[in-house]
């Protein structure tokens, strides 16, 4: 088990009146924008543009997915609540690929996951990126994914990238663990793969074993272009990261009690590690545990209480007194705090629930005059009780069904098909169901009818453009739901609330 640290932030005093005279300031990036090497390959904007969908469960986070016209069709998802393995079932579709008991962002694009009201915590539940690009996570927690015991989860990696990953920025993320790998955790932050064009910025990363990696092996070089700032790294023993091959650039986070190493290049890999503030740690930058050597470019950092241990076969510590041995070029802007004033700098900024606090570049903190994940309102709507036969067709009958889960006995087809005496019914309490054409429909109005006996059991609900994941209207209760016409090829009742287990016997659509 990692042990308990006490946070010291003995140079917070002296910060401002170091700054001026030591800060580098090159320009500052947009506060509500990516940053690092996440800007470049075409950079990285997630889901903006896209439609807004709200998440209180991991299958609900699936159901987003899964609900979008295509696989790159842009969309923010805002989460609030505890996601963990109980509420978090694989949902299938066209534009997803997903799994039970993992988040899966796997073969799409173009996605913002985003903590918003009272917080977004993934329990004991990774975050799994794979074959994807343009993604953003921000404003999350992600506390205790295990390898092995139980439960585990996307191979004890709190959040991790394999295989042909581009361009992602994570922001004010918490990502923690409670022990190493004997206590069955592994890393924080690991890429690998072939996974490129990365930034973590003002995150915390503690109390675990491994901090992350860039490349899974000696022989995995085709990972690279990540940009480590303002982060907190606390109570690791080792990979701050470990990096093998590839280019990283790591500046202004704050580390304190690193057990055993630190930023560990090797295999070749460049690091260019400047203005970093190291505190109460061991071996924090150097090549460790193999003789393939890594390089790195040094300047500004300050090392507070940091001990180095001998040169050996296989442990190359930079310090003493380290020294640049390569020279590592940054193609995009960047304003540098000074050292001495970094950890004021990201306590008040890293991770989540911080409020999307950043650094000015001047050692002082802002909040975005702006930001791409403000949270927006559904109308509601409070539908008709006891609904009478709207007048029109019924185009639900003769259409297709799908949904995000079905208990034993029950079918997503007799929702349309005009019998009151068969129902679905949700694995849980909770699920979606979904009526679809094969060419756009237009549809102004839908009636949900219980099952005989279940009347009033569910309770809030939300109808979805199932092709963009835009949210048509919300509200509780059976009964016909009317809203502006739209054209769609699949629309979702989606309940989010319940005093049982819903019986749906038939979802109607009509055109007006």
């Amino acid at each position: 088990m990692r042990r308990p640290v006490a946070l010291r932030l003995s140079a917070a005093s002296a910060a401002m009146a170091l700054a001026a005279a030591v800060g580098v300031a090159l320009s500052m990036p947009e506060a509500s924008a990516a940053t690092g090497y996440a800007t470049q390959n075409g950079g990285t904007t997630g889901g903006a543009g896209g439609q807004r969908v709200r998440a209180t469960t991991g299958t609900e986070i699936h159901a987003a997915l899964c609900g979008r016209a295509a696989s790159s069709t842009p969309i923010i998802i805002e989460v609030e609540g505890t996601i963990n393995h109980g509420n978090t079932a694989k949902v299938s579709g066209d534009s997803c690929n997903t799994a039970a008991g993992v988040i899966e962002l796997k073969q799409i694009s173009n996605v913002t996951l985003v903590g918003v009201g009272s917080g977004a915590v993934f329990d004991q539940l990774g975050i799994h990126l794979r074959e994807s690009s343009n993604i953003i996570i921000q404003d999350v927690t992600v506390r205790n994914v295990k390898k092995s015991g139980s439960p585990t989860s996307n191979g004890g990696d709190a959040i991790g990238m394999e295989s042909d990953v581009r361009n992602v920025w994570v922001d004010h993320a918490t990502l923690e663990a409670s022990g190493g790998e004997s206590e069955g955790y592994d890393g924080l932050f690991d890429m690998k793969d072939n996974t490129q064009y990365v930034t973590l910025s003002y995150s915390t990363l503690r109390n675990s074993g491994r901090g992350g990696l860039i490349g899974s092996s000696e022989s995995d070089l085709s990972n690279g272009y990540v940009t480590f700032h303002h982060n907190l790294y606390e109570n690791i023993d080792s990979r701050t990261p470990l990096l093998r091959g590839g280019t990283a650039h790591i500046y202004n986070n704050h580390y304190v009690s690193l057990n055993e190493s630190g930023i560990n290049s090797r295999a070749g890999a460049k690091a260019r590690v400047e203005n970093n503030y190291f505190e109460d740690s061991k071996d924090v930058l150097g090549t460790f545990y193999t003789d393939q050597r890594g390089y790195w470019q040094v300047g500004g950092n300050v090392f507070d209480n940091v001990t180095w241990s001998s040169p050996g076969s296989d442990n190359y510590p930079a310090g003493p007194n380290p020294q640049s041995n390569t020279t590592v070029s940054i193609p995009y802007s960047y304003a540098l705090d000074a050292a001495a004033c970094v950890p004021d700098v990201v306590s008040r900024t890293a991770g989540a629930g911080t409020g999307l606090q950043v650094s000015d570049g001047n050692c002082s903190t802002q909040t975005p005059t702006s930001s791409p994940t403000a949270p927006t309102s559904p109308p509601t709507t409070t539908p008709t009780a006891d609904p009478t036969q709207p007048s029109g067709t019924n185009l639900s009958i003769g259409a297709g069904s799908d949904g995000s889960s079905k208990a034993d006995g029950t079918s997503y087809g007799n929702v349309r098909d005009g019998d009151m005496g068969t129902y679905w019914s949700p694995a849980g309490s909770t699920g979606s169901v979904s009526v679809k054409w094969g060419s756009a429909t237009s549809v102004s109005r839908v009636a949900i009818r219980e099952a005989a006996g279940s009347s009033g059991v569910i309770g809030s609900w939300r109808l979805l453009n199932a092709d963009t994941g835009a949210v048509l209207t919300s509200g509780s209760g059976a009964g016909v739901i009317t809203f502006p016409q739209i054209s769609l090829k699949k629309i979702t009742f989606e309940i989010t609330g319940a005093s049982g287990t819903p019986k749906v016997a038939e979802f109607e659509t009509y055109a007006s």
